[in-house]
């Protein structure tokens, strides 16, 4: 286990420092009623239910609510790996693609599980120098267990020298 890893996890499953953390990080994801849900070495899990703010003209959650969703869900992997770290690692989103399979009302949970392929990318770029792009997929199913959107967001890390 990354012991930055676990230091971030208690920063950021701590109520308070959860709501300053996405005031002062993300304010539309805070605006919006983003989620962590569950958040391991492994994997991470991000909600976010239907509501007035985040609709679209079709009542339904608006696609880039869904999408910052299933961003924090395969980036807060990545923050916990580089969380603190020496030397620094940049990350950055450098691709997306997205489907969309049912209208996302209620509540949405956006799931990836690609922590491991993550851990094994930002070793590569501290151990090589070299910037490492690796692809990350998040599921989002509704409260029936139905697919309804999948994203997967590629991701560079590089060493910061």
């Amino acid at each position: 286990m990354n012991p930055n890893f676990f230091l971030f996890k208690q920063q950021i499953t701590h109520p308070i420092k959860y709501r300053l953390f996405m005031l002062g990080k993300l304010p539309m994801g805070f605006i919006s009623g983003l989620k962590v849900v569950q958040l391991e070495e492994a994997g991470a899990s991000v909600a976010v239910k239907f509501k007035w703010v985040n609709q679209n003209p079709f009542r339904s959650i608006y696609f880039a609510v869904l999408s910052m969703a299933a961003e924090l869900s395969t980036g807060i992997l990545a923050f916990g790996q580089i969380y603190q770290r020496k030397p620094g690692v940049s990350m950055l989103v450098v691709k997306l693609d997205a489907a969309f399979y049912k209208k996302a009302v209620g509540r949405i949970v956006f799931t990836c599980n690609d922590g491991a392929t993550i851990m094994e990318a930002i070793e590569q770029a501290i151990s090589t120098g070299e910037g490492v792009n690796v692809p990350c997929t998040s599921i989002g199913t509704n409260e029936q267990n139905e697919v309804v959107a999948q994203f997967t967001f590629t991701w560079s890390f590089k060493a910061k020298r």
